[in-house]
């Protein structure tokens, strides 16, 4: 028997697993793939948040050296550009790197640390009781095998297997069918980084892969298709000349396929022991590149309070993360829909007025900080418990500490940060101890954001309340 098993090897997948492992959980993580990795990427967008999260693991320089480009702006409606470089971050940029490097940094943390891996294994159900949830599995010979965990996480995608066998539903529609994908090689460089445009009637989108292969997504509102239509590369190529103005010269294709934009989401991340996160709970529009990103902050989220309950910290704490997680998963839904609706928009009048009034409205620093906040995650917050300091819930940025460390450096291992002149008893495996950067004793989660900010008049018997409910008996 585990402490968690973990249905998906995909980013949230990983992360979450390696999370687990590093904090001594008893891993299990199953995977319906077979063991070659895969590169077929659909992600290729790092946002500064989770460039974030990835620093407190140690693994964001090393991502960074796979990247096909840094973007200190993004180009919406070809006439809007918003300027990342203003972000609050150590990362002002957005990463352009292909999922499938995502997922070989976070593999190869996750076996460093101990995560048992099963390949090959399809689930077939998911029964839970008072002590435990087990996972019904079919290999692909029609075997059958059952695993059992004190927890269960579903981040096994859109046809999530654990949240069909939970029952629950995925609200939600279509919002951009017969998309085109292909992977080809390009005689000419495209003149951006990530280039993207849209005429009304189509819309074509080219990244890099970073190895000389290039990754295109084009749509024509006038060819609806189904998924399986076979799709060749003329088509393709025609579409992104008139959305774009030019093909690039592509040709050599290694692979063409279609798929259908989704905008959904789970009403709810936890059922008893089971819990779902990343595309298995929302699905999104890829505009602005955020659902990789915001499944991996589901990962971060629910990681380190798994890890305390399974220490001793009280059950309830795992209900934050529905409170936590479901409603920005909301924000981002309508976020990546509304600007895939602008960017598709096909009266000349409403693309018209689209192209005086978003300009000048972006122009305004309140608009443009918050558009860049909510795009890059960098700008969410978590609402403060009712009675809590207004900073709880909020994001810590990187600072330097006084005993020469960085704040995120000090998260790395899953360890909570204290600011502060009181020195706990007992949680030295868990909690970084340092002086206070502005004179508040404060606490940090292992996910960078603010747990706890004490009273002046704090004592060490608080701050061990305060552990006790967060990171588990010392």
């Amino acid at each position: 028997m585990s402490d968690v098993i973990v249905v998906g090897a995909g980013p949230t997948g990983l992360l979450l697993a390696g999370d687990l492992a590093e904090a001594g959980v008893d891993v299990t993580l199953l995977e319906r793939r077979g063991g070659d990795v895969s590169n077929l990427s659909r992600a290729f967008a790092v946002h500064a948040r989770t460039l974030e999260v990835l620093d407190a693991r140690g693994l964001a320089d090393e991502l960074d050296r796979t990247g096909a480009g840094r973007l200190a702006g993004l180009r919406l409606f070809g006439r809007v550009r918003v300027d990342l470089g203003r972000l609050p971050s150590r990362f002002p940029y957005m990463l352009v790197t292909a999922q499938y490097n995502v997922e070989r940094v976070l593999r190869e943390r996750a076996v460093a640390a101990g995560v048992t891996t099963v390949h090959n294994t399809h689930v077939s159900g998911v029964r839970q009781d008072d002590t435990g949830a087990s996972v019904d599995t079919q290999g692909p010979d029609g075997s059958t095998q059952s695993y059992r965990a004190t927890y269960v996480v579903g981040a096994d995608g859109y046809r999530s297997a654990v949240r069909d066998a939970l029952g629950l539903p995925f609200p939600g529609k279509s919002v951009l069918k017969s998309i085109m994908l292909a992977d080809v090689r390009l005689r000419d460089t495209p003149p951006e980084t990530l280039t993207v445009n849209g005429t009304g009637d189509t819309m074509a989108f080219i990244a890099p892969f970073g190895d000389g292969w290039w990754r295109i997504f084009a749509w024509d509102r006038n060819r609806v298709v189904s998924d399986d239509t076979q799709l060749e590369l003329e088509e393709v190529r025609a579409v992104t000349q008139r959305a774009l103005g030019s093909d690039y010269g592509m040709h050599d294709p290694r692979w063409l396929s279609r798929f259908h934009s989704d905008e959904r989401q789970s009403p709810r991340y936890r059922v008893g022991r089971v819990f779902l996160a990343g595309d298995a709970a929302h699905v999104h529009s890829p505009a602005g590149g955020m659902g990789m990103n915001t499944g991996l902050q589901d990962a971060a989220n629910l990681s380190w309070k798994l890890a305390a309950v399974l220490r001793g910290a009280p059950e309830s704490l795992l209900d934050s993360y529905q409170d936590e997680r479901h409603p920005l998963g909301e924000q981002v839904l309508r976020l990546s829909g509304t600007l895939i609706r602008m960017a598709v928009l096909k009266p000349r009048l409403a693309r018209a007025f689209r192209d005086v009034v978003v300009p000048l409205a972006v122009r305004i620093p309140a608009v443009h900080r918050r558009l860049i906040g909510r795009v890059s995650a960098i700008g969410f917050r978590y609402r403060a418990p009712h009675g809590e300091h207004d900073l709880v819930g909020t994001r810590m940025p990187d600072t330097p500490l006084v005993d020469g460390t960085r704040l995120y450096e000090a998260l790395r291992g899953g360890r909570f940060v204290l600011l502060g002149d009181i020195k706990p008893e007992g949680w030295h495996d868990r909690v970084h101890v340092t002086a206070p950067v502005d004179g508040r004793v404060v606490l940090v989660r292992p996910d960078g954001y603010v747990a706890k900010v004490f009273p002046a008049s704090a004592d060490r018997a608080e701050v061990h309340a305060a552990l006790r409910k967060l990171a588990g008996e010392p």
